[in-house]
């Protein structure tokens, strides 16, 4: 059985070139196409980059738990994730994530243990595996 503990609501208006909000009006935001879509390449956002941007914090705050219970430092580190729209073979369009994090300060066999804990823990990562292609990568500190 499970048990909500928190929900969120938007509503698009419009589709990619459009507008979308929270239920609660903290997020109103103007949508726009890219370019490589096809797009004018307007001043708002989109769908993939508000994906990348959920996605980004809910890893990061899953390598913070992981870390927190691990006794391991993670002040400094920092995690990207870039959404990749993919066409397949027969034209359908899919997600793809590269997910890219860098900690300072540790071991890397550490830094990588925390990262595979964090994947395992994230509702994103979970909520997309088996479905999308991802990729996991602990990039240097430079």
């Amino acid at each position: 059985m499970t048990t909500t503990i928190y929900s969120a609501t938007s509503t698009a208006w419009g589709g990619r070139e459009g507008r979308v909000a929270s239920s609660d009006n903290r997020v109103d935001l103007q949508l726009s196409i890219p370019k490589g879509l096809g797009g004018d390449d307007g001043s708002g956002t989109n769908p993939d980059q508000l994906f990348a941007t959920g996605y980004a914090a809910c890893f990061h705050s899953a390598l913070k738990a992981v870390a927190r219970g691990k006794k391991a430092d993670v002040t400094d580190s920092a995690v990207s994730v870039t959404i990749e729209l993919l066409r397949d073979d027969e034209g359908a369009i899919g997600l793809g994530a590269r997910i890219e994090a860098q900690i300072p300060g540790l071991e890397r066999a550490t830094a990588q243990e925390l990262l595979e804990a964090a994947h395992a823990m994230c509702p994103y990562s979970r909520a997309t595996k088996g479905n999308i292609p991802s990729e996991v990568v602990l990039v240097d500190n430079d």
